[in-house]
């Protein structure tokens, strides 16, 4: 049988949390999509980053549900939700500098590929790994600087080198923050193109301040402001919300 809508593969329910009496984050219900793009938008301080946490289990909420892949895990450790196929992307960069381009995209696969706590094993070891870094670094089209010090790369170019280490780690999932914080015009349609082949076969959440990308890129928006849900619906629903207007896209030139 066809499958004619995507499944929810990621959902949160009356979503909370409280900071010593400060409410950061209320009653947030959430639906992430198998092969759908999901924006998480609002301005300066809606919670969009503890939203994040929240589902990655980088904090526990005060009060509410969360579930992967139809499994509750809303007390379920941060590193073991990871293994389930929950992988995020940070503001930041996360690339060793000093190691190769290719060498980054191996330490990454060594978890996956069994190699992660075999300590004792030689460098060489490694060498197992290197055809499906490559592959994974011609999909997003760094395979020309595979032998390169990571921290020679432009900065665009680091961040397509964090979304190849997160590929590798093979997330049914794939949640990334704001992933085109500082770039230029170009990089910006790189990774959008990226993004686009990425959520082919997964389902991908990001948090993102560039209005053009999100109305190009995704299928769905929910907009944050206090913390709570504004509004929800596709680009042409919330940007003809007059609250969302207010709140955010009137600040915005886009």
């Amino acid at each position: 049988m066809k499958e004619t809508e995507p499944r929810a593969v990621l959902s949160a329910r009356g979503l909370r949390r409280d900071f010593a009496g400060f409410v950061a984050v209320n009653n947030v219900d959430l639906d992430v999509h198998h092969r759908r793009i999901h924006a998480l938008i609002g301005p300066n301080g809606a919670g969009k980053t503890t939203v994040f946490n929240l589902l990655t289990k980088f904090l526990e909420p005060t009060s509410g549900t969360i579930e992967l892949l139809g499994r509750d895990i809303t007390r379920t450790p941060a590193a073991r939700v990871a293994r389930m196929g929950l992988v995020r992307s940070f503001q930041i960069s996360a690339v060793f500098p000093h190691l190769t381009v290719l060498d980054n995209v191996r330490v990454a696969l060594q978890r996956p590929g069994g190699l992660s706590t075999q300590f004792w094993r030689s460098l060489s070891a490694l060498d197992r790994l290197t055809p499906r870094a490559d592959e994974l670094l011609e999909s997003v089209g760094l395979i020309d600087a595979r032998d390169r010090l990571a921290g020679d790369l432009s900065y665009g170019r680091k961040r397509v080198l964090e979304i190849a280490t997160t590929l590798a780690l093979d997330p049914k999932v794939l949640l990334l923050d704001e992933p085109m914080a500082g770039m230029g015009h170009e990089d910006v349609g790189t990774v959008s193109g990226i993004i686009r082949a990425v959520a082919r076969d997964r389902a991908v959440l990001m948090v993102e301040h560039n209005l053009a990308v999100v109305a190009d890129l995704c299928d769905w928006i929910t907009v944050l402001q206090r913390g709570e849900i504004l509004a929800a619906g596709d680009y042409r629903t919330i940007s003809s919300d007059e609250r969302v207007r207010v709140a955010y896209m009137g600040t915005e030139n886009a």
